[in-house]
């Protein structure tokens, strides 16, 4: 990208709507919508101050192209930090292309993916972890990950890292003027304090980490499994869950043979409802691989609704199935389902026989429900809410990017061979090679130090065209 020249693009979508907006930035922004542009009043565009608004014809030659408003932004005032104008007009795909392309002729070029923001890193109005919030933002589908990306945006990781990077950088100043006085065999710094320093920054670092699991969740979606045997109601379910027939309900076992997977929003949060296929031993060829399938997404899962019923099912398939997918951190509810047609006295004893016989970290939950009649789905939507909340960390700043995740991981690594070097006597001149790892791990996430060209280029190629 060269920025120094002054480029344009579309900032909104490119189907036909009522109103469309160009952006243009660069130092050329200005003369050349003076050339193009015929305001509907005494205001011109090199005279008006920033962040005014001209109403207008877009002229080609003597042609009206359309009538627009401009929107002034006057360095460094704007999004960029450069000289930018953004042009409301019609929303038809011809006038749009016929404004660009007066551009084009008068010397501006097209926008590459994501460069707008880039250019507002660059010029100092974002940092990159800020830049990769608006991405974030834009994407998000739940007040969960909106949230998350507006904090963030705001620069919520931006001051957490710079708070991490102060306190390193001090030490380690500190460390670097030992090494010019050798010879008088003279510390700076408190070897005591700089241990209590890397202790107190490696558990905001954890903190920092353990937040990925539930940020992650929220920006991306928390993947629920359905699962359960053949005619157990997993479609059925999700039909209940979503309030629609988007799968389809048969009483011949083993109708669902691929997975299917819906989105649905609670508190906030957004659910990707994952209905797969019954689990069973089969020789039907097609049948098998969506059995596969649906052991594939168990192990991507972050929730699991086991449906079972104490007429079909026995309690020790239960516990076998549960022990035999059981891990970490997958949360686990057991869904006793066709309540409805099953006498509770038969279900208690079927809940307590299972009980006795799981850990309990297994599951925090056994219920019955009827997922053809809705009877307690309201309570398992609150069961699905509540365990997300449940994650969210005491720590305020949540991760939800896999490169800050990687840049942690790798300052934490390095910390820990400071903190045994430290413990082994190592000299200051050895060490201090990773404290200053640390600090640079650190500083990628925001861009405080310098980042490879190839990083810059992935982050800001994910963008949209015009942001």
């Amino acid at each position: 990208m060269n920025f120094e020249e002054t480029i344009i693009a579309p900032a909104t979508g490119n189907q036909p709507s009522a109103i469309a907006v160009l952006r243009i930035s660069g130092e050329k922004a200005f003369p050349i919508t003076q050339k193009i542009f015929q305001p509907k009043g005494k205001k011109n565009v090199l005279e008006s101050r920033s962040h005014q608004l001209i109403f207008g014809n877009i002229m080609n030659n003597d042609e009206i192209v359309d009538e627009v408003l401009v929107s002034i932004f006057k360095n460094p005032h704007s999004y960029t930090g450069e000289d930018t104008i953004e042009i409301s007009c019609h929303g038809s795909s011809f006038i749009q292309n016929q404004i660009l392309q007066l551009y084009l002729n008068h010397g501006a070029r097209m926008a590459e993916p994501g460069e707008f923001t880039m250019r507002a890193f660059k010029n100092g109005k974002l940092d990159l972890s800020q830049a990769e919030a608006v991405a974030d933002l834009i994407a998000s589908d739940s007040k969960a990950s909106h949230d998350i990306a507006m904090k963030q945006m705001r620069g919520g990781i931006s001051s957490k890292m710079k708070d991490l990077r102060e306190e390193l950088i001090r030490f380690t100043a500190l460390i670097e003027l030992e090494l010019d006085f050798t010879e008088e065999d003279v510390e700076f710094a408190d070897r005591t304090k700089l241990l209590n320093l890397l202790q107190n920054v490696q558990a905001q670092i954890s903190e920092l980490i353990q937040s990925f699991d539930y940020g992650n969740a929220l920006k991306n979606g928390v993947p629920v499994a359905i699962v359960g045997k053949p005619n157990a109601g997993k479609s059925t379910l999700l039909n209940t869950l979503l309030s629609e027939e988007r799968a389809i309900v048969s009483p011949i076992a083993g109708t669902t043979r691929d997975t299917i997977e819906e989105v649905i929003h609670i508190d906030g949060i957004a659910f990707r409802l994952i209905d797969t296929a019954g689990i069973r031993d089969t020789t039907d060829e097609i049948e098998e691989i969506g059995v596969q399938r649906a052991k594939e997404k168990i192990k991507s899962a972050k929730i699991l609704l086991y449906l079972f019923n104490s007429e079909e099912d026995t309690p020790q398939e239960v516990i076998d199935f549960v022990q035999s997918v059981h891990h970490q951190d997958l949360h686990i509810i057991l869904l006793h389902n066709k309540s409805d047609i099953t006498s509770n006295e038969k279900s208690q004893v079927f809940f307590e026989e299972i009980k006795t016989h799981l850990v309990p970290d297994y599951s925090t939950l056994i219920l019955g429900i009827s997922a053809k009649e809705q009877t307690n789905i309201p309570i398992l939507k609150m069961e699905l809410s509540d365990y997300v909340k449940s994650l969210k960390p005491e720590e305020s700043v949540v991760i939800t990017n896999a490169r800050h995740l990687h840049a942690l991981q790798q300052a934490q690594l390095a910390l820990t061979q400071t903190k045994e070097a430290m413990e082994m006597g190592i000299p200051s001149d050895l060490f201090s090679q990773d404290l200053r790892e640390a600090i640079k791990h650190l500083g990628s996430i925001t861009g405080d130090i310098d980042v490879d060209r190839d990083i810059l280029g992935t982050i800001f190629g994910s963008f949209c065209i015009g942001k």
